[in-house]
């Protein structure tokens, strides 16, 4: 075996810089505060936390929050912007790191981007750091004029004078200002004054992915850096039994193997592809433990019993439910079910590590830079404070690289049994789809009472099954209560309200949990609760004889901004007439609503189903209230990409556990929406203002059942699992 060279850590990171200068056109590799000192020039000065102006007027926004095709960071530079008063043409980002954050107090604040939060909770703190800058910037002209500065005014990165006209750019006067004390009382604009905000302006990530120079965490090289392949046991909770890496060790590159935990294997090589041929030349026995024999079907008995047991957590509740149904001259009644799926980033887990006794760092694509750097603070045994992670920009989120961080402390595990040597981990695409936190697995069982007239007097319904919270926080269980499982099912919510005034109404959680851990996958619960609840309301409109959309209004007068985004969609799609044939097939329509992530939203989806089956989604109208729409440009691509996601999941999306581990290893079983497949989506941003709500997630939740009800209309057929592949449309 070949011997691991050990450069100095100081010269290789700074020769790291060096190198990767030539062909990552801007990327800049964050270096240890001691190496930077001594090889570089020093910093421009900043203004303060969130604003660095250089002297072109070059305008840098540091964003904490993480970019991964949703917009965030664009949109966050905006909102800066604005109360900046700069010239957005020359701005530009970056990243601060989360042992930058650490040691000043956590002036960035929260790190974690998920749950669509990246701008709905942010935007007060960062507006105000771009206020903040703008006042001090003003200050040090007027400071300069000897002038007070309430005679001065800022516009495109330019201050003015106004009773003389004397001009100065903000990279004349920058370092003056970041020496001035921060201003305590920051007043922001009224939303009326907005300028940049609410303007479809272009992203600023775009022109690097376009022209190849984007650096992802796979990308990433350094000088004398190994790369590793890792295999975990496939059976979650199963451990490493044997290792037999005679062969592999003989294998051409290859330095180590190493056991990570109890329960994996590495290998590291020169390449990763040697790293990942060789891991397959070793002989793992796995201890597959208690799970070994576990399946998705005796999971699925767990969940039918738990619809009807006797003990569940309440998470809604008006009247009395069981007596108004009781009581009801019609009674309906549905089991729905929605299975475990996997989040399938594009970018497979990875990150690069570099450990040393006294210091650990490590670059990877994150959702949550502070959770990252907690797990390679804890991986590398060493304090918070002697550890770095340094966020890339992510080949996709949706979830998993957020609340946890295997492949970092993975990472960390191998480079800590390597000292000194950089080591890259990039897991397999098979790794990535069997070691996932996956969408949690549920069924509902909801039961109505209809009076005469078909008017709904009293809905119970009955979720059994996984809780997301219990298997990753399972500290914030109260009483065997998960309050995320009811998303878009809650009463008074500002985050999630089901948006229907029932008298009698009981919604309650049988929690079961299986093996398979869970994970926040894009959307969260919501997607499932607006299947369980918006299909079955069309179950009871039609039980009812009354039209779709009449019979949600007529629940709907105390929550108005539901209804506006249910009848903007409505209109837009043409509700109420015959939609047009296409190549001789007529279209049906079907309805969906919801509120999550704090934003208010609704679909019409358009589709048809031949005589064999074959299902085709024409057309998807879509309505959003965010309350504030930072970017519609954004926001329509983003409702846009949610619909890939959500209509990915309703039609082919499934993970089945069989002896213990996912049956699903990649995209040839794991399909996802082809391009010919795709609707044209028509979205209607409709912001009304007064509140913070999310884009990335919301829309998700209304795809699948939209497009489940249109399919009712067309065939006449009730589908209440998903996803599709499995039901036959076929006309009998």
């Amino acid at each position: 075996m070949n011997a691991i060279s050990r450069p100095n850590r100081r010269s290789l990171l700074a020769n790291a810089a060096s190198a990767l200068g030539a062909f990552t056109l801007g990327f800049r590799i964050p270096l240890p505060r001691e190496a930077a000192a001594q090889t570089a020039a020093p910093a421009t000065p900043e203004v303060n936390a969130w604003v660095v102006v250089k002297p072109d007027d070059t305008v840098v926004i540091r964003i904490a929050r993480s970019e991964m095709g949703q917009g965030t960071l664009t949109g966050l530079a905006q909102l800066v912007a604005e109360e900046l008063e700069c010239d957005w043409a020359k701005v530009t980002t970056e990243y601060p790191t989360p042992g930058q954050n650490l040691a000043r107090g956590r002036v960035w604040g929260n790190m974690s981007t998920g749950g669509s939060r990246g701008i709905r909770e942010s935007n007060d703190y960062v507006r105000k750091g771009g206020a903040a800058a703008r006042m001090m910037l003003v200050q040090a002209a007027a400071n300069a004029w000897s002038v007070p500065a309430g005679e001065c005014r800022a516009a495109a990165s330019v201050i003015t004078h106004a009773p003389t006209g004397r001009t100065v750019t903000y990279g004349q006067v920058a370092e003056a200002a970041g020496r001035l004390p921060v201003p305590t009382e920051v007043p922001l604009k009224d939303p009326a004054n907005w300028k940049l905000v609410g303007q479809p302006v272009l992203r600023l990530d775009t022109a690097a992915k376009l022209n190849g120079s984007q650096v992802y965490g796979m990308d990433l090289k350094l000088p004398g850096m190994l790369n590793a392949a890792i295999q975990a046991c496939p059976v979650f909770g199963g451990k490493v039994r044997s290792v037999d890496s005679a062969a592999a060790e003989a294998m051409p590159g290859v330095k180590r193997v190493l056991r990570v935990g109890d329960y994996a294997v590495a290998v590291v090589a020169d390449t990763w592809w040697r790293a990942k041929t060789a891991l397959d030349a070793v002989t793992i026995t796995w201890d597959e433990g208690e799970h070994a024999q576990a399946s998705s079907a005796a999971f699925a008995e767990v969940m039918k019993a738990a619809l009807d047991a006797p003990e569940a957590a309440v998470g809604n509740r008006a009247g009395d439910a069981a007596a108004a149904i009781a009581a009801a001259p019609r009674k309906v009644e549905a089991v729905y079910a929605y299975p475990h799926q996997n989040h399938a980033c594009m970018e497979v887990m990875n990150a690069t590590a570099v450990w040393t006794p006294e210091r650990c760092e490590v670059w990877t694509p994150t959702q949550n830079g502070e959770a990252a750097h907690a797990a390679a603070a804890e991986a590398a045994g060493l304090p918070p404070a002697r550890c770095e992670v340094h966020k890339i920009h992510l080949g996709g989120g949706f979830g998993r690289r957020g609340a946890v961080h295997d492949w970092v402390r993975q990472v960390v595990d191998i480079a800590k049994q390597m000292p000194g040597t950089p080591v890259k981990l990039i897991w397999s695409r098979e790794e990535d789809m069997l070691q996932g936190r996956f969408h949690p697995v549920t069924m509902c069982k909801l039961t109505a009472g209809l009076d005469a007239q078909g008017n709904l007097t009293g809905l119970r319904m009955r979720i059994a099954g996984q809780s997301i919270v219990a298997g990753i926080f399972p500290q914030n269980i109260r009483d065997g209560r998960d309050p995320v499982v009811f998303q878009g099912l809650n009463s008074g919510s500002n985050e999630a309200d089901i948006g229907y005034g029932i008298p009698n109404l009981l919604i309650d959680h049988a929690m079961r949990n299986p093996h398979v851990p869970p994970g926040f996958w894009r959307g969260v619960n919501l997607n499932q609760n607006t299947i369980y609840l918006e299909c079955f309301m069309d179950e009871l409109a039609h039980a009812a004889g009354k039209d779709p959309l009449e019979f949600r209004r007529a629940l709907m007068a105390n929550h108005p901004k539901h209804l506006a985004v249910l009848n903007a969609a409505a209109a837009r799609a043409g509700w109420g007439t015959p939609a047009a044939d296409v190549a001789g097939q007529k279209v049906f329509r079907g309805l969906a609503q919801t509120h999550g992530f704090g934003s208010y939203v609704a679909a019409c989806a358009e589709v048809s189903v031949s005589d064999a089956g074959v299902l085709k989604i024409h057309r998807i109208v879509a309505a959003t209230d965010p309350g504030y729409a930072v970017n519609p440009q954004q926001i329509a691509a983003q409702v846009e990409g949610s619909f890939v996601y959500g209509l990915s999941a309703a039609l082919y999306g499934e993970c089945t556990v069989k002896n213990g581990r996912i049956e699903q290893t990649n995209f040839d079983n794991y399909q996802v929406l082809r391009m010919d497949e795709m609707p044209k989506v028509e979205t209607i941003v409709a912001p009304t203002g007064g509140f913070w709500g999310g884009v990335g997630e919301p829309t998700i939740a209304v795809a699948a059942p939209a497009v489940l009800n249109a399919i009712f209309a067309a065939t006449g057929k009730r589908v209440r699992e998903i996803p599709l592949k499995n039901t036959s449309l076929r006309r009998t």
